[in-house]
């Protein structure tokens, strides 16, 4: 039986949590309200800023032209594929270095200044070595997701308690089975927080790709309205991806809280 203590708290924590909610979609709506009203009492330079209006026309003109979900997929796609591919990447290289400590310290300077690289000063030669296609894309996302997965995977790694550790040692477990007995099942939650971080890193990745060398995608559309001074465009493209970092990050979310739940 719930004890009433039980009961309030409960009851405190989805007060809360609706509270917070409403004030989250309020604080959207309003910021919506007051750059629609701005704009429409020419208080704002709409040729600048636009308006939430004409980037909803924008947005619609995009699709009647059969050109909205090209754009869409195509970066969708070279999201997912850089994700996927960098997470195990991450996950493979980290396992690697977490066994051989020589190793890992012999690399670790140099993944601290490939992680302070500049990585669209790569731009060109990646452009060389790839091609002015989806692979440069991809590359350039993985270049910026990739060395940050290692180091927090890494990380995550050596703080593991190390009295679980001592306890493997001393029924006879070589680095392996601490890896997989150990360092990996007490820390799948926490790996699964990296990607958080690393969904984040592939879109930046992403989208300076498409800047660089795309014909298609959101990236593509941002920096074609640059070109031609269409803040329209612009900003229905930066609208387009900030809706689909919110879809990607809600669904990575939704999974950790499966996992969670199942733990």
């Amino acid at each position: 039986m719930v004890s009433l203590e039980r009961k309030l708290y409960l009851k405190k924590i989805k007060k809360d949590k609706i509270i917070i909610n409403f004030f989250r979609v309020f604080i959207f709506i309003f910021f919506i309200f007051i750059w629609e009203l701005l704009s429409r009492l020419n208080l704002i330079d709409t040729f600048m800023f636009s308006s939430p209006s004409n980037i909803i026309k924008t947005i619609i003109d995009l699709y009647k032209e059969n050109n909205l979900f090209i754009h869409i997929f195509t970066t969708l796609y070279e999201i997912i594929m850089s994700f996927i591919i960098g997470s195990i990447i991450g996950f493979i290289i980290s396992s690697i270095l977490y066994l051989f400590d020589r190793l890992n310290k012999i690399l670790d300077p140099y993944l601290t200044i490939l992680n302070s690289l500049p990585k669209v000063a790569l731009g060109p030669l990646i452009i060389i070595l790839f091609g002015a296609n989806t692979n440069s894309i991809i590359i350039m996302a993985l270049l910026i997701s990739v060395i940050v997965s290692i180091m927090n995977i890494n990380s995550i790694f050596k703080s593991t308690d190390i009295n679980k550790i001592k306890i493997v040692k001393s029924m006879g477990g070589n680095k392996l089975d601490i890896l997989f007995r150990v360092i990996i099942p007490s820390n799948y939650l926490e790996i699964i927080d990296s990607f958080k971080v690393n969904i984040s890193l592939i879109f930046i990745g992403v989208i300076m790709g498409e800047f660089l060398v795309s014909k298609q995608g959101i990236g593509y559309l941002i920096n074609y309205g640059s070109q031609i001074l269409n803040m329209n465009l612009v900003l229905s493209g930066i609208s387009l991806l900030v809706l689909l970092t919110i879809i990607l990050y809600s669904l990575i979310l939704l999974i950790d809280k499966l996992i969670r739940k199942t733990r």
